[in-house]
């Protein structure tokens, strides 16, 4: 459920501000998700990919923050 109200949140969102949190509410969620199948699975691949969605999250939030943080011109 709280994906499919990210997704529908992130394309509605009325900023970018408000779709990248919902990106990384994905990227969080997803993460979660798939350590937990991993877990439940005994799939320690799939707990790989689990680290590189998350890594993927941080990365695109920090890419953001800087982007905006040059628009505003203080860089």
């Amino acid at each position: 459920i709280n994906l499919v109200i990210a997704l529908l949140a992130a394309a509605r969102g009325p900023t970018a501000a408000d779709r990248m949190l919902m990106a990384l509410l994905f990227g969080s969620t997803g993460t979660g998700i798939l350590a937990l199948l991993a877990q439940a699975m005994n799939m320690a691949p799939l707990l790989d990919v689990a680290l590189v969605l998350a890594l993927l999250a941080a990365i695109g939030g920090i890419a953001f923050a800087k982007r905006a943080w040059q628009e505003d011109g203080h860089d």
